[in-house]
C-alpha cells in the first residue's frame, strides 16, 4: 500500500513502518519493493535524457545519483522522521561526513556534545580543524553549556540523544531553541532511539543522522546511514553533497535495510521490555556500581526522557568494579551475549568503550564526557530475558577472579586506535 505522506500522520508509528516507501507504480503487482540492481537507465531519447540531466523532469540517470529502491528507503525514514526528505549514504560515518561537509566552512564553529560516538568525535576534533573548522566539545545534557559555548562564528549544534555511550540526554527543544537564537543548525544523531521511539524534528532539529546499521536495519548484516532534513532547502544541499562525493547508497544494502525496518515496531518493543527488566536487575546486582538506563526512576533526566521519547530503547550503561579490569573481565567472560562493538539487532551485544569504541579518545576526555573505564555498554536484543540475565549474573561474578590473565589485555586496551 502506498502511504499518502499529508495522511501518514493518522496512521500508528506500526503501520507507517509497515507501509510507508511503497513504490507508486508495480511491475507485477509485487507486495515487496524489488531490488532494481542497475548502475544506470536508459532514456527512450535524447530529449528525455537532456530533460533529466537538466532537472526539467524527473526520472533515474545513473544509481549514484538516485535508485528506485533506495528512494523506498529514504521516504520510508523521512515519513517515520517527520521530515522533507531524506538522504540515503553507504555508512553511518558518511551520514555524519556528509552533514560536515554540507553546512561546515573555513572559519565556521561548532558546539558538539562531549559524549558522542568516538569517530564523529574524531573528524571534528583532528580531521576538520585542518580545514579551519573550529569544535567545541561540551556536557550535552546541560544547555547552559552549549549556550555559553555559542560564538558569533557558530554554525552548527551536534548532539547524540541518548548519548553514546553514557546514556544522558540532550533538551531538544532547548538546545533547537539555543541554535536557532544563533543562527545555527541544531544536528541530532537520533540512533540509540530510532524514529519510533523519539523525532527530534519535532522538537525543532534541522538535520537527523542515523546509522542505518543499528536499531533500523535491526539484524547485523549490513551497514547504512540516513540524513533527514526538515526543509528543502536543508535536503537539497545533503542531497548534492552525498552524490558529488559518492556517498551514496546501494540498492541491495536498501532493500536489506527496508526489510529490517518493517519489523522495527515489534524489535524495539521487546528489545526496551528487556531492557527496563536489565537495568532494574543490574542495579541490584552487587558487583555493578551504577547503572544509567532513562527508563529508570533513578537516572536524572528520567522526567526529560518521558517528554521527548515514545519510549526508553534497549542501551544501557553501568559500571562494574574493579574499573577497566573488571570492564574486560565481563567481556571474556559472556556466553550467550555477543561480544560486539555494534548495536540496535535482535542479537545482545556487548562492549566496554574504554578499550573498544572509544579507545581513540584521550583517557583525560573520556572522563570529561564520563565515559569512565568500568562503564559497559549493553544493547539488548529479543532473546528471552531469563537467558540474558542468567549470562550477565555469570560474568559479573567473575570481577576479580581473573586478575593474572588480563594484565596484557589491560595494557593492550591503553594503546591509542579508532
Amino acid at each position: 500500500m502506498k502511504i499518502d505522506r499529508s495522511k501518514s500522520k493518522r496512521l500508528a508509528k506500526a503501520t507507517t513502518a509497515i507501509h510507508a516507501g511503497a513504490l507508486d507504480h508495480s511491475v507485477y503487482g509485487e507486495v515487496s519493493v524489488p531490488i532494481f540492481q542497475t548502475s544506470t537507465f536508459a532514456f527512450p531519447s535524447a530529449a528525455e535524457g537532456a530533460a533529466r540531466f537538466s532537472g526539467e523532469k524527473p526520472g533515474y540517470i545513473y544509481s549514484r545519483l538516485d535508485n528506485p529502491t533506495v528512494n523506498a528507503l529514504e521516504e520510508s525514514v523521512a515519513t517515520l522522521e517527520g521530515g522533507f526528505g531524506a538522504v540515503a549514504t553507504a555508512t553511518g560515518m558518511a551520514a555524519v561526513s556528509t552533514v560536515y561537509l554540507s553546512f561546515l566552512s573555513a572559519g565556521d564553529h561548532v558546539v558538539a556534545a562531549n559524549c558522542i560516538y568516538g569517530a564523529s568525535r574524531v573528524i571534528l576534533e583532528s580531521e576538520l580543524i585542518r580545514y579551519g573548522v573550529e569544535t567545541t566539545f561540551v556536557d550535552g545534557s546541560q544547555l547552559s553549556q552549549i549556550e555559553k559555548a555559542m560564538r558569533p562564528q557558530t554554525r552548527m549544534v551536534f548532539v547524540e540523544t541518548p548519548m553514546n555511550p553514557s546514556l544522558k540526554l540532550t533538551d531538544l527543544a532547548g538546545a533547537a531553541a539555543a541554535a536557532q537564537k544563533q543562527g545555527a543548525l541544531l544536528v541530532v544523531d537520533n540512533t540509540f532511539a530510532s524514529p519510533y521511539l523519539q523525532r527530534p524534528i519535532e522538537f525543532g532539529a534541522d538535520i537527523v543522522i542515523h546509522s542505518l546499521t543499528k536499531l533500523i536495519n535491526g539484524h547485523a548484516d549490513v551497514i547504512g546511514g540516513m540524513v533527514i532534513a526538515r526543509v528543502r532547502e536543508r535536503y537539497d544541499r545533503v542531497k548534492r553533497m552525498a552524490n558529488i562525493f559518492g556517498n551514496t547508497m546501494d540498492p541491495h544494502q536498501a532493500w536489506l535495510i527496508l526489510r529490517g525496518l518493517r519489523t522495527l515496531a515489534l524489535r524495539v518493543e521487546k528489545g526496551q521490555e528487556n531492557a527496563m527488566k536489565l537495568a532494574r536487575f543490574l542495579e541490584t546486582h552487587p558487583k555493578t556500581t551504577w547503572v544509567s538506563y532513562p527508563g529508570l526512576s533513578s537516572h536524572p533526566q528520567h522526567e526529560l526522557a518521558k517528554r521527548q521519547m515514545d519510549g526508553f530503547g534497549c542501551m544501557i550503561s553501568f559500571g562494574v568494579q574493579n574499573g577497566l579490569e573488571g570492564g574486560i573481565t565481563v567481556m571474556n567472560n559472556v556466553r550467550l551475549i555477543g561480544l560486539a562493538v555494534s548495536l540496535g539487532g535482535v542479537e545482545s551485544l556487548i562492549e566496554h568503550p574504554a578499550s573498544m569504541t572509544h579507545a581513540c579518545i584521550p583517557p583525560e576526555k573520556r572522563r570529561e564526557a564520563e565515559i569512565y573505564d568500568e562503564l559497559v555498554r549493553l544493547s539488548v536484543g529479543c532473546e528471552d530475558f531469563d537467558d540474558l540475565r542468567n549470562d550477565l549474573d555469570q560474568a559479573l561474578n567473575r570481577i576479580g577472579q581473573d586478575k593474572s590473565a588480563l594484565e596484557a589485555q589491560i595494557e593492550a586496551s591503553q594503546e591509542p586506535g579508532c
